[in-house]
C-alpha cells in the first residue's frame, strides 16, 4: 500500500480508498472540538447577553441609566477579567496542560454568573462581569490551541473555525434568551444568570476528554500521547505524525534553555510571528466588531428605533447573520485561504462602516424619526456582519493557533488573546463616549479608517498559513527572520 502526499499540505491520501481528510472524517475529532468549542459558546454568549440585559439593567438602576460611563464600565469590566485570564491563561495552558486550564475557567465562568444573578447593585453586578471575564479569557486561549494541536493540518482552519462558529453561535443564543426573557420579572438576572449552564455542561463532557495529544508528548506522556494520536490518524499518518512530535522534542532538549517571555521580543523569528498575530487580533477588534455586538441594540436605538423588543429583534437578526457567515468561514478558510479570506473580508468591512457612517450623518439632520436613513443603518450593520463574520472573524484565531512552535504556543498565544481584550476593552469602554462626543456618523468613519489600516497590515505582514504542519511553519518565520538560505520561500508561496 502507498502513501501519496497532498500538493499544498503535510496531509496524506491513503491509496487504497482514495479518500481525503475532511471536515466530517473523523467523528471523534469533531466531538473533541464541539466540547472545546463550548469553551466559545461562553465567550459568545458573554459578550452577546450584556447588550440586551443593558437596557434593563438602566431600568432597575437609575444611577446605571444617567451614567454612560457606568454602562461601559459594566460592559468593559468582562473585559478586564477577560484581558487578566488570558494573561494568566497562557502559563497556565503551557504549565497545567489544555483540559485543566479548561475546567479552571468553567469554574469560575459558573461562579461569575452566580454573583451576577444575585446582583444586589451596579458594583456586585460589576464584579460578577469581571469573573466571567478570568473565565472567557482563560478559554479563549485554551480552546484554540486545544482544537489545532488535535485537528489533522488538512482541516484545522475549519475546526479551530468551529470555535469561532460557537462564539457567534453563543452571541446569537444570547439575543434569543434576551428576548424570551423581556416579559419575565428579573429579566437581566435571567440572561445573565443562564450563562452558567453551558460552563456546567463543557466541566462535566471535559472531564471525559484526553489532554491535548501534543502537550502530552512534549510535556508528560509519550504513550498516553499516542493513545490519542491513533484515534486521530490512521496507522500510516500516525507514524509521521508521532516522528515530527519526536523531532520537535529533541529540538527542544537541544535548545537547554526554559522559554521566557521576554524570548518572544528578542528572538526575531518569535518577535514576527507575535507581530503578526498580535496586529490579526488588535484589528479585528478596532474595526469594531465587539462595538457591533455589545451594543448594537444601542446603535439600533440611535437610528431611530426606540422600542426595546424592537431593538432586540433586529439585533438578533444581525446576530443570526454573525453565526451563518461564521459557518461560510469555515469551509473557505481551507479552501481560499486565511489570508486572502482576511482581506476580502476587510475590503466588504470599509465599505460597511462608511455606509453607516453615512446613514448616521442623514440620520442626525432629520427629526429623529425613523425613516429611510434608520433602516440604511440596519443594513449597514448587517452588510458589515456578512462581511466580517466569514473572514475577520475566525481568521485572526486560527491564524494564531498555527504560527507559533511548540514551546511558545501557549505563550504567544495568550499574549496575542491579551493584545484582542485590551483592544475590546478599548473600544467598548470608549464607544458610547466617543459618539457622545463626535457623533456616531465620525465614530463609524474613524472604524472605517482603522479598517483601511488592517488590510494594508495583513497584505504586508501576515503569511499564508493555509495546509502547512506546524513544524513547516516554523521554518517559514525562521527565513523571514533570517533569509531564504533554506530555499523555503517557494514552500510559502506554493501554499498560498
Amino acid at each position: 500500500m502507498t502513501i501519496i502526499s497532498l500538493p499544498g499540505s503535510s496531509g496524506y491520501l491513503d491509496a487504497s480508498n482514495n479518500r481525503k481528510i475532511s471536515y466530517f472524517s473523523n467523528p471523534y475529532v469533531l466531538g473533541l472540538t464541539f466540547v472545546a468549542g463550548i469553551g466559545g459558546l461562553l465567550f459568545g454568549y458573554d459578550t452577546g447577553v450584556i447588550s440586551g440585559a443593558l437596557l434593563y439593567i438602566k431600568d432597575d438602576f437609575p444611577e446605571v441609566n444617567q451614567s454612560s460611563f457606568l454602562q461601559e464600565t459594566i460592559v468593559s469590566m468582562a473585559l478586564v477579567g477577560a484581558m487578566i485570564g488570558a494573561a494568566a491563561g497562557g502559563w497556565i495552558n503551557d504549565y497545567f496542560g489544555r483540559k485543566k486550564a479548561t475546567l479552571s475557567a468553567d469554574v469560575v465562568f459558573l461562579l461569575g454568573s452566580v454573583v451576577m444573578a444575585a446582583a444586589p447593585d451596579p458594583y456586585v453586578l460589576i464584579l460578577g462581569r469581571l469573573l466571567v471575564g478570568l473565565g472567557v479569557g482563560v478559554a479563549s486561549v485554551t480552546a484554540p490551541v486545544y482544537i489545532a494541536e488535535a485537528s489533522p493540518s488538512e482541516i484545522r482552519g475549519g475546526l479551530v473555525s468551529t470555535n469561532v462558529l460557537m462564539i457567534t453561535g453563543g452571541q446569537f443564543l444570547s439575543y434569543l434568551v434576551n428576548l424570551a426573557f423581556t416579559e419575565v420579572p428579573g429579566t437581566w438576572r435571567w440572561m445573565l444568570g443562564v450563562a452558567g449552564v453551558p460552563a456546567a455542561i463543557q466541566f462535566v463532557l471535559m472531564l471525559f476528554l484526553p489532554e491535548s495529544p501534543r502537550w502530552l508528548y512534549m510535556k508528560r506522556d509519550k504513550s498516553e500521547a499516542a493513545t490519542v494520536l491513533a484515534k486521530i490518524y490512521d496507522p500510516y499518518r500516525l507514524e509521521e505524525e508521532i516522528d515530527q512530535l519526536a523531532t520537535a522534542l529533541e529540538e527542544e532538549r537541544l535548545r537547554k534553555q526554559a522559554v521566557s517571555y521576554l524570548d518572544v521580543f528578542r528572538k526575531k523569528e518569535i518577535r514576527l510571528a507575535f507581530f503578526a498575530g498580535a496586529g490579526l487580533q488588535a484589528f479585528q477588534q478596532f474595526t469594531g466588531i465587539n462595538t457591533v455586538m455589545y451594543y448594537s441594540p444601542t446603535i439600533v436605538q440611535m437610528a431611530g428605533f426606540k422600542s426595546n423588543q424592537l431593538a432586540l429583534l433586529l439585533s438578533l437578526i444581525v446576530a443570526l447573520m454573525n453565526a451563518m457567515g461564521t459557518v461560510v468561514g469555515i469551509y473557505l478558510i481551507d479552501h481560499f485561504g486565511r489570508k486572502k479570506l482576511a482581506l476580502t473580508s476587510l475590503s466588504g468591512v470599509i465599505v460597511s462602516l462608511i455606509l453607516l457612517a453615512v446613514a448616521f450623518f442623514l440620520e442626525s439632520s432629520t427629526s429623529g424619526n425613523v425613516g429611510a436613513y434608520g433602516w440604511i443603518a440596519v443594513i449597514g450593520l448587517a452588510l458589515y456582519i456578512a462581511f466580517f463574520a466569514p473572514g475577520m472573524g475566525p481568521v485572526p484565531w486560527t491564524v494564531n493557533s498555527e504560527i507559533y512552535p511548540e514551546s511558545y504556543r501557549g505563550m504567544c498565544g495568550g499574549m496575542s488573546a491579551t493584545v484582542n481584550w485590551i483592544s475590546n476593552l478599548i473600544v467598548a469602554q470608549s464607544f458610547l463616549s466617543l459618539a457622545e462626543a463626535v457623533g456616531t456618523g465620525v465614530t463609524f468613519l474613524i472604524l472605517a479608517g482603522i479598517a483601511v489600516m488592517a488590510f494594508v497590515f495583513v497584505a504586508v505582514f501576515v503569511p499564508e498559513t493555509k495546509g502547512l504542519s506546524f513544524e513547516e511553519m516554523e521554518k517559514i518565520w525562521k527565513e523571514k527572520a533570517w533569509g531564504n538560505g533554506s530555499g523555503k520561500e517557494p514552500l510559502l508561496e506554493s501554499r498560498s
